[in-house]
């Protein structure tokens, strides 16, 4: 495994965490906690894009 590819899994991962977490902040927590775990869905989202942008460059 090369770099590229090291930060392709990274990726999604990373994406799939990110969908896991604001789903737990959509339909499991109904209250401030939710707002939360969507906040972090979003950041882990985030870092996805940062991988994939590094993807070719590094």
């Amino acid at each position: 495994m090369n770099k590229n590819t090291v930060l392709g899994w990274a990726t999604l991962i990373m994406i799939v965490m990110g969908i896991i977490i604001v789903g737990l902040g959509v339909y499991r927590y109904d209250d401030v906690a939710g707002w939360g775990f969507g906040a972090v869905g979003i950041g882990f989202f985030a870092i996805a894009w940062v991988f994939n942008a590094l993807k070719g460059r590094v």
